[in-house]
Parts: C-alpha cells; sequence; structure tokens
C-alpha cells in the first residue's frame, strides 16, 4: 500500500488521504450499495483522482476489503484483534467474570462500527464472487480471537466447573456473532447497549459460577 509507507510530512498526507477516500467509500457504499458506487464516485466524495484510488488501493474490492478490516480495527493501525489493548486488558483481568465483561464490550464496539456495512458486504458477495478470495484463510480470525479469549476464561477461578476451552470458543463464537447482532438490533430494534447487557448476561450463565 505506497501511500501509508512514507515517513514525514508528506506520509501523513497520503495517510490522511487514505482515510478521506475509506471515509467515502463507507459512505456511498451504505448510501448507495457496493454496485451502484464506481470509483469514479468516491474519488468525487473524497477530493481525490480515481487514479489515487487505484494507487493505493487497486480495485474496488481490495478497497472494500480495506475498509471492513479498518472498520473492525477501528482504525488503521496495522494491529490485529489479539494484539490491541482492550483484548490484552481483558485477558489480564483476574476473574472470568470480569474477562467476559471486557471481552464482550470490546466485542460489541466492534459489532457496532461494523454493522452499517455488514449488509454491504453480504451483497457484494453476492455480486462480486471474487471478493470471498480476499479474506481466505486456513482458519476464521474471529473464532481464533474468541478461542484465545476462552483459553484465558476457563483458566481462571470463578469459570464454570469443567468448562472447556471447545465449548467457551463456541459459545462466545456463536452469542457475539455479527449475524445475531444484526438480527436483534436491525431487524428487533434493540438498543447496542440492550444487546451487550443481554449477551453478557447470557455468556455469565453459561461460562461463569
Amino acid at each position: 500500500m505506497p501511500l501509508v509507507k512514507s515517513t514525514g510530512k508528506k506520509g501523513e498526507k497520503s495517510r490522511q488521504t487514505r482515510r478521506r477516500i475509506l471515509q467515502a467509500a463507507h459512505e456511498l457504499f451504505v448510501d448507495q450499495g457496493y454496485g451502484v458506487t464506481t470509483l469514479q464516485g468516491i474519488a468525487e466524495r473524497a477530493g481525490v483522482a480515481v487514479q489515487t484510488i487505484y494507487f493505493a488501493f487497486g480495485n474496488k474490492p481490495s478497497l472494500l476489503k480495506e475498509l471492513v478490516d479498518v472498520t473492525i480495527a477501528g482504525d488503521d493501525e496495522p494491529i490485529p484483534t489479539m494484539r490491541r489493548a482492550w483484548f490484552l486488558d481483558a485477558l489480564k483481568a483476574d476473574t472470568a467474570e470480569a474477562q467476559l465483561r471486557a471481552h464482550v464490550h470490546g466485542t460489541c464496539d466492534v459489532l457496532q462500527r461494523m454493522a452499517p456495512i455488514m449488509e454491504v458486504l453480504r451483497a457484494a458477495g453476492a455480486q462480486d464472487p471474487s471478493l470471498a478470495g480476499l479474506w481466505q484463510q486456513d482458519s476464521d480470525p474471529r473464532f481464533e480471537v474468541h478461542a484465545t479469549a476462552a483459553r484465558g476464561l476457563v483458566a481462571k477461578p470463578d469459570a464454570k466447573a469443567r468448562l472447556s476451552v471447545e465449548h467457551a470458543a463456541d459459545v462466545l463464537f456463536s452469542l457475539l456473532s455479527p449475524e445475531l447482532y444484526l438480527t436483534l438490533t436491525r431487524d428487533r430494534g434493540w438498543t447496542p447497549q440492550r444487546f451487550e447487557q443481554w449477551a453478557y448476561d447470557t455468556l455469565h450463565a453459561q461460562l461463569c459460577d
């Protein structure tokens, strides 16, 4: 990604340009849909030449992938979820209850950021099958996050007796899924705060004494 490799004033200007492009893409993808939105339209919204988008992102599928990755992270720093401060702080909690509350809160922050573009991503995948190849990995990164959290949680003294890592990971992965979040917040009108409290209460009953 050439626009983020330089340093100093030039590097910061490139980074700001990149952020404007991603913000414009987010707005247009959500408002118009992936299929209707053009790179020219994104360029006009961002105030850049369309060649700048090609230079920075390559094409529209790659731009969407970058937008999803940045939205999950909450910023454009190349730091994976399991090295993020909120995740590491949750793992350091002394009790399973405290870790679970922090893990649910951090995950719900991600889900809330992701909600506006979840439908965009789903529709885009149906229109452009090549998008699926951009996320192909040996394992599901979202599951790995919850599995790592589960390993920390089951080792704490107030975790439910005889709770296995596999079961804890499966429960976290399922109840904190984007699909369930959308079903309850979009389709059933729950607030993000209601979803977070319900997810915590439900998971606490499953995982903690």
